[in-house]
């Protein structure tokens, strides 16, 4: 079975309750399995910065979905979560990204792995090393490190 690392993020209402739901959801469509779930970390936001601190982790887990599969069903636990289309990079509840698919690369316009924002979110690599500390990069190969892509 596929292994997907699934980065999940909320800023907006009770923040640690979103990703244990959002977590909740993924478990409850019976087609993802979380087998590991990094620490919680507040950060703040990136790209458009007039909005609340984010709640963020990273989930590693095994799916029966391909790639633009698990990406509708991800969109679907948003929507039931109540994420509604707003300011691009704005506030929202809940936001659940597919960061990693097995070693698969992929450049389509509505889904790209290895996910751009591994490379300049450092959080985003510290939840990664926390769940597998030999993670490579599917690019090149190379070990991912805290300060980016080697």
């Amino acid at each position: 079975m596929p292994r997907v690392y699934v980065g999940l993020g909320s800023n907006l209402g009770e923040r640690e309750r979103n990703l244990s739901r959002a977590r909740e959801e993924m478990e409850r469509k019976g087609s993802m399995k979380i087998v590991k779930a990094s620490s919680t970390r507040e950060t703040d936001p990136v790209d458009y910065l007039n909005q609340p601190k984010f709640m963020n982790q990273v989930v590693l887990i095994e799916t029966v979905y391909g790639p633009h599969e698990l990406l509708r069903a991800l969109k679907e636990i948003e929507r039931i979560m109540g994420r509604r289309v707003g300011i691009p990079k704005g506030p929202r509840i809940i936001d659940l990204d597919i960061l990693l698919y097995d070693s698969i690369v992929l450049d389509t316009p509505d889904l790209i792995i290895p996910h751009p924002g591994i490379g300049v979110r450092d959080f985003v690599r510290e939840h990664l090393l926390e769940l597998d500390p030999e993670m490579r990069d599917p690019l090149s190969g190379r070990r991912i490190d805290g300060s980016g892509l080697l």
